[in-house]
């Protein structure tokens, strides 16, 4: 009997304990929803006028670099100077083997005198044919009497005819010997022109030469660096081979492309001779917009720059980022670029400390308060004085709560 109430009686105590244990228990305290706020920080909208800033990224490149070759084909019997020296102007950069750079000179002087020479004997050659020519024509007079005194001794029976024909031989003689004459003396100018002519083409043989001499000895045409050396002392160069260059050390220039949508806006700065200037991104160099290369591709145009200023630390070929100084835009407003919500929204925070969105439109870019670079912009709707957040939320949306840190200046 005991064995069967058992089970009920343990049914029955967990029962009551059940009830127990529920009467007893703490009344559940009612949730409240509470809206979660993102901790953000803010700036004060304050208009101005701001001077936007083009980021480029051009060459240093020398203009004025020169390239140095040999002047003819040699032996390099000189090279006092090394890759990267600065020179003066005058300065002894190569020197080509005398052995070399002479006999071709002395062989156009040679033929030089030559020429002048021969230009003399036919000058003396023309003087002794016309002393000569007026011997002759007397010896034709004297056989033309010779030829009648015979004729008329033939007449009378007193001469041979034979001694008629020696006579008339004897002058025939003489005029030919006289034309010879003649047309020698008819023949001098050409001559003399022939002469003068090949003295004028072995003069500028000469003078070619003597250039080629003189330019066997490479001097600085002007303060610079020297660099691209390509010889060394021994070396046999050919005529036209570059021995190295040089570039001075004022007037570089840095050439950086810029995007066509820019280039109306600087070709109108340069018409109407506003400096536009370029600050180096790392480093003290400045640089003056001066033009706008004159020829154009699908990624845009170059613009130089001349530097303005020392050139310490710059070489030809270094990649320099510069920051172009576009004409001021008034009523502005510069907010780092975390303030900007895609491409073109700023979000304001309302009397609620809610966001409300703002479209912009961008203008590009500006140097901000901490020296770096932000985005500078034109808002709609959005009043002076009012609050935009400057932390970027990937979640910023219409009427998102936020809580506010102390604002920025």
């Amino acid at each position: 009997m005991i064995k069967r109430l058992l089970p009920i009686l343990i049914l029955a105590i967990g029962v009551t304990g059940f009830l127990t244990l529920r009467l007893m228990r703490p009344e559940p305290v009612e949730v409240v929803v509470q809206e979660r706020s993102w901790r953000v920080d803010s700036m004060v909208v304050a208009y101005s006028e701001h001077v936007p800033v083009l980021p480029l990224f051009g060459e240093v490149v020398s203009p004025d670099r020169v390239s140095l070759v040999a002047p003819m084909a040699a032996r390099v019997a000189e090279r006092p100077v090394q890759e990267g020296q600065r020179v003066a102007a005058g300065t002894l950069l190569v020197a080509l083997d005398e052995a070399d750079t002479l006999p071709p000179l002395r062989q156009a002087e040679a033929e030089v005198a030559d020429i002048e020479a021969q230009i003399a004997n036919e000058r003396i050659r023309n003087e002794n044919d016309r002393e000569a020519l007026a011997r002759e024509r007397d010896i034709v007079a004297n056989a033309q009497r010779q030829l009648e005194r015979t004729r008329s001794l033939v007449d009378r029976n007193l001469a041979s005819p034979s001694d008629l024909d020696n006579a008339s031989d004897s002058l025939a003689r003489a005029r030919l010997t006289v034309a010879t004459r003649e047309g020698a003396i008819a023949e001098h100018p050409a001559r003399l022109q022939s002469l003068e002519a090949r003295l004028a083409r072995t003069e500028t043989v000469e003078q070619a030469a003597r250039r080629d001499a003189d330019r066997s000895r490479v001097v600085a045409p002007f303060d610079g660096v020297v660099t691209g050396i390509r010889v060394a002392p021994g070396d046999q160069v050919a005529s036209g081979a570059a021995l190295m260059s040089l570039y001075p050390r004022e007037g570089l220039e840095l050439h950086a492309r810029v995007p066509r949508r820019y280039l109306a806006e600087l070709g109108e700065s340069l018409e109407q001779d506003e400096p536009l200037i370029a600050e180096a991104v790392e480093g003290v160099q400045r640089f003056r917009l001066q033009r706008l290369a004159g020829e154009s591709n699908p990624g845009g145009t170059e613009a130089i720059l001349v530097l303005a200023g020392s050139a310490s630390g710059l070489r030809p070929g270094t990649l320099l980022p510069v920051l172009l100084q576009r004409p001021a835009v008034a009523e502005t407003l510069a907010v780092p670029f975390s303030a900007l919500h895609g491409s073109d929204v700023l979000y304001r925070i309302d009397e609620q400390d809610r966001l409300q969105r703002h479209t912009v439109t961008r203008l590009g870019e500006t140097l901000g308060t901490d020296g770096e670079r932000w985005a500078l912009v034109k808002p709609d709707g959005l009043a002076a004085g009012e609050r935009v957040i400057v932390t970027h939320l990937p979640n910023a949306m219409q009427g998102l709560r936020v809580e506010v840190a102390e604002p920025q200046p």
